[in-house]
């Protein structure tokens, strides 16, 4: 194994950091857009059911989850940048899917539903290869030094798309309908697809391409962190307004908010950090943080309190992800981050896709306030479970 040189001298702008970033602002930006619409449109324009409705937005994630290592292994045989343009290409097509969609539902409610199954399938296996591509080619862009900082950016890309894109896409069904969404998307997917396809490809670095299994082997256990600490996020972003209400209080969604805007903010500003004290002091730091973020919520008696905890675990897990992240490509050579990446990433859709269901069961039988309870568990085994590595290292050293 030849491990990634993290001390690469190539300096680069914020601003060229940024435009491989903008690929992964733009896939959330498509996601988000009829995120808000879609359940709406498929339980009351289609008459389905409310488990149909979930079905069409949850089958996204189950795409993307389902081909990240092909993905991963797709961007290190054949380059970022063509993944990046098929991610783009599916997002147009999603696109006009949601046209064709809103186009027959007076004609068919069955043919509708079955092109928007499709159309999230599509979305899914996009988001893939636009969100592993647009990180991976900018590292092999600007110096594998810069990841820490690259993955930040994408993270706040992918929470900035998505937060814009929800309210945009309302608007924009409200003037248009569900093709009017459609529209934009395409348009947007095209003409990104067009400033990808003038952008430079990086070379290609032949070697070795690790089977699957074995690189899973390898960042398993860190994915394991991510997805443990990921669980607080899950829980918060799933209950966090039933939870508001079983206490009889208002405003759930300024916890959002507080979240939202204290892990971008900490993105942003904490991110060199990780090269300052390295990369597991800084992940069992924010782990911790996260750790009492939780605690606060779980145990506020009041919503101003569980506000501020809102804050302190979006503090938290914010950095979680890039920290850990730097430790996954520095155990893969080269030709193999791209898969790393992916096997990765996967572990922060499984925490988000299996949260919702188990702490669902766990409130039937313990209230809403085990949600919280079930949370700091996990990233309790997260913050243990990070100690351990860091320690293996260590060792390894």
């Amino acid at each position: 194994m030849s491990p990634l040189n993290i001390s690469e001298p190539k300096q680069v702008s914020t601003l060229h950091l940024l435009s491989y970033s903008y690929f992964t602002f733009i896939c959330y930006l498509t996601i988000g857009l009829p995120l808000a619409v879609l359940p709406s449109f498929v339980h009351f324009d289609l008459g389905y059911s409310a488990v149909i409705a979930g079905l069409v937005i949850s089958i996204q994630y189950m795409a993307t989850l389902v081909s990240r290592a092909a993905v991963g292994r797709f961007s290190d045989r054949r380059g970022a940048r063509p993944a990046v343009i098929f991610g783009l290409f599916f997002g147009a097509l999603s696109g006009a899917m949601l046209l064709a969609a809103g186009f027959v539902a007076p004609r068919s409610h069955l043919l509708a539903l079955s092109v928007l199954l499709v159309c999230r399938l599509i979305l899914g296996v996009g988001e893939s290869l636009t969100s592993t591509g647009a990180t991976l080619w900018s590292i092999s862009a600007n110096g594998s030094h810069n990841t820490a900082k690259i993955i930040s950016y994408n993270g706040v890309s992918t929470y900035g798309g998505m937060a814009l894109g929800a309210p945009l896409g309302v608007w924009l069904n409200s003037q248009w309908g569900l093709g009017g969404i459609g529209i934009f998307v395409f348009a947007l997917g095209l003409l990104s697809l067009i400033f990808a396809v003038r952008k430079p490809a990086t070379a290609l670095v032949h070697g070795e391409h690790l089977p699957i299994r074995a690189i899973f082997s390898r960042v398993a256990l860190h994915g394991t962190v991510l997805a443990l600490g990921g669980v607080g996020f899950s829980a918060l972003a799933t209950f966090v307004t039933l939870y508001y209400v079983s206490r009889h209080w208002a405003g759930a969604a300024l916890c959002l908010t507080a979240f939202g805007l204290a892990f971008i903010v900490t993105r942003l500003l904490f991110i060199n950090t990780i090269t300052l004290f390295g990369t597991f002091p800084v992940a069992m730091a924010s782990l911790s943080v996260e750790l009492a973020g939780l605690f606060m919520i779980w145990s506020a008696p009041s919503p101003t309190l569980a506000m501020v905890g809102s804050a302190l675990t979006g503090f938290g897990f914010s950095l979680v992800f890039p920290a850990i992240g730097m430790e996954v490509v520095k155990r893969v050579s080269v030709q193999n981050r791209g898969a790393a990446l992916g096997i990765y990433t996967g572990f922060a859709d499984i925490s988000f896709f299996l949260t919702g269901p188990t702490t669902g069961a766990l409130i039937g039988w313990f209230g809403y306030s085990s949600v919280f309870v079930f949370a700091m568990a996990a990233v309790l085994l997260a913050l243990g479970l990070a100690f351990t590595l860091a320690n293996q290292v260590r060792h390894e050293a």
